[in-house]
């Protein structure tokens, strides 16, 4: 669609600034320098570099509602749809993905199914604050504060562009303040849009310094880095392959590796996979400042900078647990996650797991809940469930548990220890580890078949409320039930730069050293020498400083029906401990002990990675090891808001959703590779008469296989 010519209306926009210029940690987002709205501040360097300072306001956006999963993570091989159908569209690509905004007039669950005009117009509004400040800053006489507001402009502006080049390809670029509200414009082409993303990354690359000289959350020279070889191995994959001959594939990869190197080197990996998610102990908490991160979306207790949802992600990685426990285990703001029960793992997202070796599992899965809620009574609970007296469980003991086996695992199959299910079915699970009954105990395997989607309320696999979510949004800080939490959302860090780095290796036939790149992720992903195997945490530990401790405002009561307080709640709930020497048979002689994941050779890849690879039908040494990587990037980046980009840029995404998302098989098509291009836009324009577009205008600035309204 290159060179596609006509008007469209641009909304100005009206700049809203609560933020100051202090270097002090991220107190730059808490200090308010006046709500000023005219482009005056643009006169003096003091406001410049507030300007500047309100761009990482944009960021806020991707996590503060249903899109922030909707868009990323949704109809990809790693997650789908549990019971809640709020986004469902996204997943399942049914006819309710295309231009419009799904409303429940027209077939939404609810009306908060993100839209697709969501991105785009979000992204936008970046851009035009980011043009309106390149365009006065360069009169700055002071170059330091030029190089610097400017830089951060040219970054937030090519990272805009670079969403929305991945969601819809071609897109309509402006680098320039709008004159009035009507302009001419060309839709650009994908590759013009993508050569636009790597000229602004350059040009912030160039003008960013090292120093987080913001505190914590600045964008630096190596944030730039990051997405710039992002970029550049963008222009050399998949999606590209109609145009990209005309760029050099050895000079962009060399140059992709080199930034990559670069960011590796200036910003080492945590020693720790916990210290990045899994260790929040509360606001501003200090691994927030972890060297690994490179880009952050900045949450704090300030509600003057909450925006209009705040953070919202705690919502979406939850099993319904309030639902279908039985009263077991209440929800609260005591559990670091809301049970939206948005986002189930595939069957693929728990399989490619060493569960044995790769600590990264444990870390990342939240596979037991404690009982907080005394339910029924112990007479009633032993003849239900043919259990005996000292069987019985009572506060703070296990109320959930999830088996994590491996599908070649028979340990389960004739119920050992007992029949499974959920609070409400009788079963006589009793946990030989505790010798107590467990109120809710899930298996992923039985008799080698998955298993774990057919325990939900509903009955239907397809909406399954029960299933083991993941940790990395849990945040034990709320004050409400729903309230807004207040971590850090990370965007980006050097833990992918590794696996930008093994990508680019592989494009360039240098396999053995792609393996040896990944290497380093996996070597940080073992089992260290006196590490504890059973040991787990999230984000619920920061309650331990909640100020609603000694409040009664949940649902959870003692066998005399007493309520319990949050702090009392807490205590019960928050067990750290996972299921790992039940879920994996391993003797418990290897605890403490260290673990193996290191690969000797790309001709001989993990069991997990062989079983994927034969059911995709890899066979080319290229082919393997790019499925290879997009493996290891789940087992590093699960739930980390790019993985429907990441197998759009490959190409991999019809394959891996039509063999791991059942829900979304179904419909997947080629023309997914790309998202429609909002019909609010397209309504907007007029061709060059003035008049409305007729339908033949509409339908050549629409993707392809979406038909324009």
């Amino acid at each position: 669609m290159k060179n596609i010519r006509k008007k469209v209306l641009f909304g100005t926009m009206v700049l809203v600034l609560a933020t100051g210029t202090s270097s002090c940690g991220d107190s730059f987002l808490k200090e308010d320098a006046g709500h000023m709205y005219t482009d005056g501040i643009l006169e003096t360097e003091e406001g410049v570099l507030a300007m500047a300072a309100s761009l990482y306001g944009n960021l806020r956006w991707h996590f503060g509602y249903e899109w922030a999963y909707g868009i990323t993570l949704y109809g990809t091989d790693e997650f789908t749809n549990g019971a809640d159908l709020t986004s469902e569209p996204w997943n399942t690509y049914d006819n309710r993905l295309n231009p419009l905004d799904c409303k429940k007039a027209s077939g939404a669950a609810n009306d908060n199914c993100p839209g697709v005009s969501a991105l785009w117009d979000e992204m936008y509004y970046g851009i035009s604050t980011a043009n309106l400040l390149i365009s006065r800053a360069s009169t700055l006489s002071s170059e330091t504060t030029r190089n610097k507001a400017m830089g951060e402009a040219y970054f937030l502006r090519g990272y805009n562009y670079y969403r929305l080049f991945a969601q819809y390809g071609g897109v309509v670029i402006q680098t320039t303040p709008p004159d009035g509200v009507v302009r001419n414009f060309n839709r650009s082409s994908a590759e013009e849009t993508l050569n636009q993303v790597i000229a602004d990354l350059e040009e912030a690359y160039n003008l960013l310094p090292t120093d987080k000289w913001r505190g914590n959350g600045t964008w630096t020279k190596y944030t730039a880095a990051h997405f710039l070889a992002k970029a550049l191995l963008y222009r050399q994959s998949e999606r590209c392959a109609d145009w990209n001959s005309a760029y050099p594939a050895k000079t962009d990869l060399d140059k992709c590796i080199k930034l990559c190197d670069e960011v590796i080197a200036a910003c080492p990996l945590a020693k720790d996979y916990n210290t990045l998610y899994s260790e929040w102990t509360g606001v501003d908490c200090k691994n927030e400042g972890d060297a690994e991160i490179l880009m952050a979306a900045l949450h704090n207790d300030d509600s003057s900078t909450v925006g209009r949802y705040g953070n919202r992600t705690y919502n979406y990685f939850n099993p319904q647990f309030s639902n279908f426990s039985g009263g077991w285990t209440q929800r609260g703001q005591y559990i670091g996650g809301m049970d939206f029960q948005r986002c189930r793992p595939t069957e693929y997202a728990y399989s490619i797991f060493d569960n044995v070796n790769d600590a990264r599992m444990w870390k990342t899965f939240k596979t037991i809940y404690g009982l907080n809620s005394i339910a029924k009574k112990a007479a009633n609970v032993m003849s239900e469930n043919g259990i005996t007296a000292d069987q019985v469980p009572t506060l703070g003991d296990e109320g959930i548990i999830f088996i994590l086996n491996k599908k070649s695992d028979t340990t389960f199959d004739n119920a050992p220890y007992g029949t499974y299910g959920r609070g409400a079915q009788p079963h006589s699970f009793v946990n030989p580890e505790t010798g107590k009954w467990v109120p809710n105990v899930f298996p992923l395997f039985l008799n080698g078949k998955y298993v774990l989607n057919t325990y939900g309320v509903s009955g239907d696999p397809s909406q399954s409320n029960v299933f083991c979510g993941i940790n990395k949004t849990d945040d034990g800080s709320r004050t409400g039930e729903k309230g807004d939490a207040h971590r850090d959302v990370i965007m980006a860090r050097s833990g992918e730069t590794y696996l930008v780095k093994a990508e680019a290796q592989v494009r360039l036939g240098d396999y053995q050293d792609a393996i040896s790149t990944v290497n380093v992720l996996r070597k940080r992903a073992e089992w260290k020498d006196g590490e504890d195997r059973e040991y787990y945490t999230d984000g619920s530990m920061a309650f331990t400083s909640n100020s609603t401790a000694t409040a009664t405002l949940g649902k959870c009561v003692d066998e005399n029906g007493a309520k319990l307080t949050n702090a009392q709640a807490f205590n019960a709930s928050f067990i750290q401990k996972n299921t790992y020497f039940l879920s994996t048979g391993v003797d418990r002689s290897v605890n403490k002990t260290s673990s193996s994941l290191q690969i000797t050779s790309y001709q001989q890849l993990p069991e997990e990675d062989e079983a994927v690879l034969a059911e995709l039908g890899c066979t080319d040494v290229k082919d393997r090891l790019i499925n290879f990587i997009l493996n290891e990037r789940t087992r590093e980046c699960l739930g980390e808001w790019n993985r429907w980009d990441e197998l759009s840029r490959t190409k991999t995404l019809l394959k891996r959703a039509k063999l791991y998302n059942p829900e979304a098989a179904p419909n997947v098509a080629e023309k997914h590779l790309l998202r429609p291009i909002p019909q609010t836009f397209i309504d907007a324009l007029t061709n060059e008469s003035g008049k409305n577009l007729t339908a033949a205008e509409k339908k050549a600035l629409q993707n392809p296989g979406y038909e324009a309204e």
